[in-house]
């Protein structure tokens, strides 16, 4: 049996998220973003079979749009585990192009020093925002 459960909404509103949930760890991706934007709400820790999960809804996006924007959004983030981290470096690498934007918001400076660390791994101009910018994120992705 998948570990994960997909939820789907079953009405017609197409602006209620879809979640991924595993043991701690939580998806939910985000609806009501500017246009060529894919963003994702994230808590506690990712693991290598969440990649497996989001990272085909960027791909369809990017197929759809050709560059796209990325809004992460960090709550009770506890980070990776090993394999996620290698799979987030490999996403970087892999996407570096394809991505103009990536816009992070959290609440821990971590979070905030991972902006920076992230750069070197993606040509995408990369920011942090405080967990109460929200608006300020998504108007930073609207500028690109």
């Amino acid at each position: 049996m998948d570990l994960f459960r997909q939820k789907h909404n079953r009405a017609t509103d197409s602006s209620v998220p879809t979640s991924f949930s595993k043991g701690d760890t939580m998806i939910e991706q985000l609806t009501g973003l500017p246009a060529h934007t894919v963003g994702f709400k994230m808590s506690g820790k990712l693991h290598d079979e969440d990649y497996k999960r989001f990272v085909p809804l960027v791909d369809a996006e990017i197929a759809k749009e050709g560059k796209v924007n990325i809004l992460a959004q960090f709550h009770s983030f506890q980070g990776w585990d090993a394999k996620a981290l290698w799979d987030d470096i490999k996403f970087s690498t892999t996407h570096c192009t394809k991505i103009r934007r990536i816009a992070l918001v959290g609440d821990k400076s971590w979070e905030k020093w991972m902006a920076a660390v992230c750069k070197p791994f993606t040509m995408a101009k990369i920011r942090y925002f405080g967990s109460t910018e929200i608006d300020a994120a998504k108007a930073w992705l609207v500028e690109a």
